[in-house]
């Protein structure tokens, strides 16, 4: 597209590419050729020099990120190397796997481990207790027991209302006849406008976070009945105007006949008018006929469901099939059933008991109600359940078999087996938003999940599963690789058996466990820290470096002397805190103002920022999203780890000769081997 002329554009400039031009310059015609002010080489008219800003790979720009926090300012050629370390590049590990509750068969060793979890050393366990956490967040009790759930406070008000005693009544003529009639009247006092419009905006009224549901639901259906109110209005004026012009015309026609023609015209009017041939109500003769031309098909329905028992009456519908319609079977010959095999059955077919079985020697079976009531015990005498137990057990049936417990099934087209199931919970009702961990907030807390986690299952959708657990730490997109490798693949993966070793008698009840593996190069240990959620490395310092530094932090004449590091210069404590990973800058931050203030100097060399949105809700009753602020933090990697070596750990046989669930067992008796008859049987063929 040909640029319009202006003041700074020539016609010879636009179609030059020539570095050595040499036009003569004039005002409307060309201008100098100059070389670009940011050394970047390029040549160029100077009425181009604007355009040329945009593409200079010299040019001072912001980075590509500067609307989600970055603030640096860099030159252009540089933008796609800094991407890789820009703090406003955060990724999220979407890494998932699997956890499900335990079984009955493992209880001894859950139990032991639940009464001393130390979960420093028991990597597995601190992150088992980190996904049931998730999982008791995650679990609603209105969906699992909806039955025990309390009652609105709306149903409670009204529920008081109707159980209100005589006594109370407003009248005893009132209260007679609701005993009488087993109905109450309600005496509700009617609101003017204002007084409405004050009640809607007022935020103390009960379940307000359903106002603006139950508004649409109520403008919806006030909008239809306005429409369908217009749509009959219309239908209605139409026929009016109808009837008028036929009226006029029959008239018209009478007027120039005779006296006997007269009276036939009258007649007819008047007959038309008595038998409605133009009307659409259910005593009118073709009331259907017309109706099924005029209106649609809903309305056609619509009129039949309210007006179905008028026509009956009035003879304009049948009330049933006539017997000269119904369907008489003729004479039907009997035809040869052949079988035709065209399949193998397969061998993985297996047919029900009940359909192998004789029906004539089938034992009789008659329906029965099986309650709690049948044991003859009380309800108070009977034990009340574990919620925790109850409630993965209904969740895992819900997860792997796709129904609840004690759901109807279908036996055939005759047969449906009912079945219910109640529960006696001592902290039942429970509130409507409650979830399993607000429950058993106020309760002892175990270990109800495996400790073994699975990635890969087929047995249900994770998308949607309260069992598949996600990681959710955010890194910089530099440090995502070093995350995934050291924490997903080398100590997630490896906790069972290989990076940490449990006693092999856990199945018993033992929960003796020593980790296998360390960074190569240096000491340091695998830990679990509870406050971020991830796996750290702790360096092993030497306890006489320690006590050195415990001497120094005492107090001497009411004021605290500052330890020796504080002590340092701020460009030394730059310099070594430029060495950490940014796990330990987050924590050193929280040491002291000094030490927050050195960590801050590396924040936009080594942190991440992040937007904080929230929700603002206007007087109108929309909402909208706002970023509040930028937030500057450092993630939860660890120096990264690229070998690992054996630790200095003990042999697990020298655990098991002090194992207390090690229980030897000495036979004197001699036992014949199994294989020992076979093998004499071959000796005696062979002599």
């Amino acid at each position: 597209m040909k640029r319009g002329k202006s003041a700074g554009h020539h016609e010879h400039c636009d179609k030059c590419y020539s570095v050595h031009c040499q036009a003569p310059v004039q005002s409307s015609v060309s201008c100098l050729v100059i070389k670009c002010h940011k050394n970047c080489g390029a040549t160029f008219h100077m009425c181009k020099q604007e355009e040329h800003q945009l593409l200079c790979p010299n040019e001072t720009v912001p980075c590509l990120n500067v609307h989600y926090g970055c603030p640096l300012t860099m030159q252009r050629r540089r933008l796609a190397r800094h991407l890789e370390v820009c703090p406003a590049s955060v990724v999220c590990c979407s890494q998932e796997w699997n956890r499900w509750p335990v079984s009955e068969s493992d209880l001894t060793f859950y139990r032991n481990i639940s009464e001393s979890p130390q979960t420093e050393l028991h990597l597995d366990v601190a992150m088992a207790l980190r996904d049931q956490e998730l999982l008791f967040r995650s679990i609603k009790m209105k969906n699992i027991f909806p039955e025990l759930m309390m009652e609105s406070p709306v149903l409670q008000d009204i529920t008081a209302g109707v159980n209100r005693p005589a006594e109370e009544a407003a009248c005893s003529s009132d209260y007679a006849e609701f005993r009488v009639n087993s109905c109450a009247q309600i005496e509700v006092k009617e609101l003017n406008q204002e007084e409405r419009d004050a009640l809607a905006k007022s935020e103390d009224v009960d379940d307000i976070q359903n106002y603006s549901s139950w508004e649409k639901i109520f403008a919806k259906e006030m909008g239809g009945c306005k429409q369908t109110v217009k749509n009959l209005n219309k239908k209605e004026d139409k026929e009016k105007e109808k009837g008028k012009q036929e009226e006029e015309q029959k008239s018209f026609n009478c007027e120039g006949g005779n006296r006997d023609s007269h009276l036939q015209c009258e007649s007819a009017i008047a007959a038309s008018n008595v038998g409605g041939a133009t009307g659409l109500a259910p005593w009118q003769d073709g009331v259907l006929e017309r109706l099924g031309k005029e209106a649609n098909i809903a309305e056609y329905n619509m009129y039949l469901v309210h007006h179905g028992a008028m026509l009956i009456n009035f003879g304009q519908l049948a009330a049933c099939t006539p017997r000269e319609k119904d369907f008489v079977y003729g004479s039907l010959e009997p035809i040869e059933v052949q079988t035709v095999h065209t399949f193998n059955i397969p061998t993985s077919y297996r047919a029900k008991r009940s359909h192998l079985k004789d029906p004539a020697q089938k034992a009789k079976s008659f329906h029965r109600s099986v309650d709690t009531e049948d044991l003859g015990l009380s309800a108070d005498d009977l034990p009340k359940c574990d919620e925790v137990q109850s409630t993965l057990l209904c969740s895992l049936e819900k997860e792997l078999k796709g129904h609840l417990i004690s759901e109807s099934v279908t036996v055939d087209g005759l047969y449906v087996d009912v079945g219910t199931q109640t529960y006696n919970f001592s902290s039942a009702p429970f509130k409507t938003d409650a979830s399993l961990a607000d429950v058993i907030a106020d309760k002892p807390h175990g270990l109800h999940v495996h400790i073994e986690a699975e990635s890969v299952t087929r047995r249900h959708n994770k998308t949607s599963s309260a069992f598949s657990y996600m990681c959710g730490h955010f890194f910089r997109r530099d440090e995502y690789r070093s995350h995934f490798r050291n924490v997903h693949s080398d100590i997630q993966a490896s906790l069972s058996g290989w990076l940490q070793q449990r006693c092999p008698l856990a199945y018993l009840g033992c929960t003796f466990t020593q980790t296998r593996f360390q960074p190569a190069g240096h000491q340091a240990t695998v830990k679990y820290c509870q406050d971020a959620n991830t796996f750290i490395l702790e360096t092993q310092v030497p306890s006489s470096l320690c006590e050195s530094v415990k001497t120094f932090s005492r107090e001497r004449n009411g004021v605290h002397n500052l330890d020796p590091l504080s002590r340092l210069p701020l460009e030394i404590l730059q310099h070594v805190a430029g060495y950490l990973d940014s796990f330990t800058l987050s924590q050193l931050s929280q040491v002291s103002r000094l030490m927050r203030e050195v960590c801050a100097t590396l924040l936009q060399e080594r942190g991440m920022v992040s937007l904080k949105w929230e929700k603002k809700t206007y007087s109108h009753g929309g909402s909208s999203w706002r970023c509040r602020k930028k937030v500057w933090e450092f993630s939860s990697l660890f120096s990264p780890v690229d070998r690992w070596s054996f630790s200095d750990a003990p042999s697990m046989s020298d655990h098991l000769k002090t194992c207390s669930f090690y229980e030897r067992e000495d036979r004197t008796e001699p036992v014949v081997l199994a294989c020992l008859g076979e093998v004499r049987e071959k000796r005696r063929e062979e002599k």
